[in-house]
């Protein structure tokens, strides 16, 4: 056990994690020169298409170093805000991270959130200066930086490159060297931690399992703690590129488990798995739970597909443990599920894997978040949906989540980031240089704002290199009013949302002149309206598709004009009562887009 060494690697977004783990694994020879890819670990297609990482990705190596062998355990992880549960589980399975920084940009939000929680978990933090062959590298201005926020020695940064391969020679010594070993006891009863698992078509569903205290053998009846099932451990093994069977597996260990479990609801992240000979006393503390910061409405665009859906879900949700998801039904939509993500590009990822992975159309709604609604009569009820709120007259007040926001950004775009925090209701907490030309701003803003462009319109006016990190902070009372879309007088309730009032008339007037857009003519007049209660604020009028019926009428009485002009009016109005207006999935996404 002495030899085995678990570490992550933890970086803002887009600093190198996956390039430089793919150049530890070509040293160690872990991957054949044939294997070898950009990227390797991340193999879901829509990760190379984005070249974000969206899934941590577990993988193990063999090294030698001075004649001794060692087997590393190396998790890669993704570095966006929207994926920071993933993160949390790969720390929870190392004793030790790789704290990865660009050279050429220096710390960010996500690198000091990300090394925070490294730290909460004891983990032994090993900084890796990346990209150290860019022209553009600063690496004495950024290893200052590090010095600042670590309060290491200078000779403890490595610097490397994971493009030429610099430093990766120093970064493995520093790994058997800095981390150390897992402790744990291979001879008392078995307990291992679930921290992630995947369903398989053939195989049902697979656990990756670190084994903390304990052995675990091939065809060992072993019970998962949290619901008490008893299982056949069919196959255990550790995690190369492929799966690779082992016989047995013991303490520090990182490996999966196949024991033909075929429900995704008795597989839990966060689980224990012990034997059934000898169960351990208590299960591993797991992980906290999940808390979704934005909900959306996901349905089915074929009624009859719901029950596919729910199964989608489910096999989703062993994959991505942040998803969380309950029925609903809509008047306009039908039945579909509330679904809660970390954020919106978390959502995006969401519904094109149910596209790809499961071929299944949905419709997704407006996002939004919850509120904490207080009644007249001192009672609370938490709202994750618009069209769940009591009567405006029952309502004594709303209160809305504010989150603690964290924006890290060079001196020269503070004027503009600050103008649009303001804009969204932002409250400055506190301004202050790091170092140099960099300033770190923290603001106080209310979740509902952030949710649906501001991260987009943050980068766009810092020219990507301001970077953005957030949590929950508390909720406060907010003057909200539910606007309501409306069209020919009925309500579409997938439309509606919950907005300040300062905010809702110049909001329904975007929504009807957008909406106007993208829903297409029909053989009648379509109002689109915007209301808050009974009171309409803002209209758009689709006009009819119109056929000239008095073409045929050339000359003659001005009655005979008017006798088929109202015989046409008289066919509209009866195809209005019966007819329905169709609206397009791209009007329920261009909400999002209001600009």
């Amino acid at each position: 056990m002495k030899n085995i060494r678990n570490f992550c690697i933890i970086a803002h977004i887009d600093h190198g994690k996956s390039t430089l783990a793919d150049r530890l694994l070509e040293r160690t020879k872990t991957i054949s020169e044939k294997e070898m890819e950009a990227q390797v670990l991340d193999d879901m297609e829509l990760e190379k298409e984005r070249g974000i990482t969206i899934k941590s990705h577990a993988i193990q190596m063999d090294y030698e170093l001075d004649g001794e062998k060692y087997v590393l355990n190396l998790i890669d992880t993704p570095g966006h805000v929207d994926f920071s549960y993933e993160v949390s589980r790969s720390i929870a399975a190392c004793e030790g991270a790789l704290l990865v920084v660009d050279a050429s940009q220096g710390i960010q939000a996500q690198t000091i959130s990300n090394l925070y929680m490294a730290i909460d978990n004891d983990l032994e933090i090993i900084p890796v200066l990346n990209k150290c062959d860019l022209e553009s590298a600063k690496p004495e201005e950024v290893e200052d930086q590090i010095i600042d926020l670590l309060g290491c020695d200078r000779d403890e940064i490595i610097r490397a490159s994971g493009k030429t391969g610099m430093g990766v020679d120093e970064v493995l010594k520093a790994i058997v060297e800095r981390v150390p070993a897992p402790k744990g006891d291979p001879k008392v009863p078995l307990q291992a931690l679930i921290f992630d698992s995947v369903f398989n078509p053939f195989r049902g569903i697979i656990a990756y399992f670190k084994i903390e205290n304990g052995t675990i053998h091939t065809g060992e009846l072993v019970k998962f703690v949290s619901n008490g099932k008893e299982y056949h451990a069919d196959e255990i093994g550790i995690l190369r590129l492929n799966m690779e069977p082992r016989k047995e597996l013991s303490a520090g260990n990182v490996g999966y488990i196949i024991s033909g479990i075929k429900t995704s609801k008795e597989v839990k992240v966060g689980d224990t798995i012990t034997s059934v000979a000898r169960p351990c006393e208590k299960a591993i503390e797991g992980f906290e739970e999940v808390k979704p910061m934005v909900f959306a409405g996901v349905y089915p665009i074929d009624a009859e597909d719901f029950e596919n859906l729910r199964a989608s879900l489910e096999k989703l949700q062993l994959n991505d443990a942040s998803l969380t998801f309950q029925p609903e039904s809509s008047v306009a939509l039908g039945f579909g599920f509330r679904c809660g993500f970390l954020g919106l590009l978390h959502m995006e990822i969401v519904q094109e894997r149910l596209g790809r992975e499961f071929d299944m159309d949905v419709i997704t709604t407006v996002p939004n978040v919850s509120y904490k609604v207080y009644d007249k009569k001192g009672n609370v009820t938490e709202v994750h949906n618009p069209s769940g709120l009591p009567d405006p007259n029952l309502i004594d007040y709303i209160e809305e989540p504010y989150i603690r926001a964290t924006i890290i950004t060079a001196a020269d775009y503070i004027g503009p980031i600050m103008t649009l925090c303001l804009s969204k209701r932002g409250e400055l907490v506190k301004q202050e240089y790091i170092s140099g030309n960099r300033m770190e701003i923290t603001f106080d803003m209310p979740l509902g704002e952030i949710v649906i462009d501001f991260y987009d319109k943050l980068k766009s006016i810092s020219k990507g290199y301001a970077s953005f990190d957030y949590h929950l902070h508390d909720f406060r009372e907010s003057k909200l009013v539910k606007l309501d879309i409306l069209l020919n007088g009925e309500s579409v309730d997938a439309l509606s949302t919950l907005t300040h009032a300062d905010n809702a008339v110049k909001f329904g007037r975007r929504m009807c002149e957008k909406l106007k857009e993208l829903i297409p003519r029909q053989q009648f007049d379509v109002a689109i309206q915007a209301a808050i209660g009974a009171k309409i604020i803002a209209r758009e009028t689709i006009k009819a598709v119109r056929k000239d019926v008095t073409a045929k009428c050339y000359g003659g009485d001005i009655t005979r004009k008017r006798k088929l002009l109202e015989k046409q009016k008289a066919g509209k109005k009866r195809m209005k009562q019966i007819g329905s207006v169709e609206v397009p999935q791209k009007a329920f996404l261009a909400v999002l887009k209001l600009d």
